[in-house]
């Protein structure tokens, strides 16, 4: 099903679609969030790509699990908070990131279905929008080496395409053929010259990707290099802060804690990154992982070797945040090139 909507509509829409919450990017002084907005004047689409991935609607930041009440050292009440029921929307979300969903969708179903990620992304219809070569793709993005595209539709209920001043507009789920539904006669008919745009933006969103992975022999690279003295020299530079983790949309490590005062509590979980000293440290003291080159190894080894042996996915969409928010400028491309580099006799 493929429709048009002018801009100049977009307000319509979101009033059309009073069933749903709203959620869709907006400037934050100099950075781009996605959050709840009422009014299309709210919605900013100019952005290369938000700094934060919109996985935190799904999985935020911090998350409360359950409250509590102890006495004598027992639970003797627990409150667990209402999971989501009502539908939502999420406009201008980017291909990269909803091709990430889908990865974060077999992470929190794989051996344990996890009910507050689940009860989120059931409740949620994804609107993309294609990545046009005017204000995005940006400078680091790589999605074509890694199995997506700027007019990728995995993840997303419906895409959006900007043909100047109207949006093309396919769907692709039950999800989104109810928002043509609810929105009605806002939805115009598309003609052969508004699709042939589409494919021209598609096109050049293609073409303005300027960086490229080869991802051939990364897997057998990976597993011949686990001792190779390549970690010690790509470590030097890390300061491990963790800042690759927690702009990445497909990192999904979390550390849960009780925080109590006088006999009530709450569990909550947090963000938590394998980038960070005490990630790994055991109760006896032991840490597998002692050295900023064994976690920095574990982050690539998890995303491009362990991810796919364990799931099937690669646990990277090339949305490039990672080396532009690096604060010592690593590249994780220069990194998975130079261990394609390492020969094989010094491994």
């Amino acid at each position: 099903m493929t429709k048009i909507i002018n801009k100049s509509d977009i307000q319509d829409l979101i009033q059309a679609l009073e069933q749903y919450e709203f959620f869709g990017p907006v400037k934050d002084g100099d950075i781009v969030k996605y959050r709840k907005v009422e009014t299309a004047d709210a919605i900013d689409l100019s952005f290369t790509n938000s700094e934060k991935p919109p996985k935190e609607l799904f999985f935020p930041q911090t998350e409360t699990m359950f409250n509590f009440i102890i006495e004598d050292k027992k639970f003797i009440d627990v409150e667990e908070p209402e999971l989501m029921s009502s539908n939502a929307i999420l406009f201008g979300i980017r291909p990269c990131d909803a091709l990430a969903m889908n990865i974060l969708d077999t992470i929190f179903s794989w051996d344990y279905k996890d009910k507050y990620y689940l009860a989120r992304r059931e409740h949620f219809t994804l609107i993309g929008f294609t990545c046009t070569g005017e204000t995005m793709p940006n400078a680091s993005c790589f999605c074509t080496s890694v199995g997506g595209d700027p007019a990728s539709t995995k993840g997303t209920d419906m895409l959006w395409t900007d043909i100047g001043d109207a949006y093309l507009v396919e769907t692709m789920t039950e999800k989104g053929k109810a928002v043509f539904e609810a929105g009605g006669s806002i939805f115009k008919d598309a003609a052969d010259d508004n699709i042939k745009a589409a494919e021209q933006a598609k096109e050049k969103g293609r073409s303005s990707i300027s960086r490229t992975l080869d991802t051939t022999g990364i897997k057998e690279a990976l597993s011949r290099t686990f001792e190779s003295g390549f970690w010690d020299e790509f470590a030097r530079r890390c300061l491990g802060c963790g800042i690759c983790t927690l702009l990445c949309p497909t990192c999904h490590c979390f550390d849960i804690n009780d925080v109590t005062s006088r006999g009530e509590g709450v569990r909550e979980r947090t963000w938590d990154s394998c980038q960070y000293t005490y990630y790994t440290l055991h109760a006896s003291g032991h840490n597998p992982r002692p050295a900023k080159k064994h976690r920095q190894r574990n982050r690539i080894y998890h995303k491009f070797l362990y991810m796919d042996e364990n799931l099937d996915v690669t646990g990277c969409v090339g949305c490039g945040r990672c080396i532009s928010g690096c604060p010592v400028n690593i590249d994780i491309i220069e990194v998975l090139d130079g261990v394609k580099g390492v020969p094989k006799d010094v491994c």
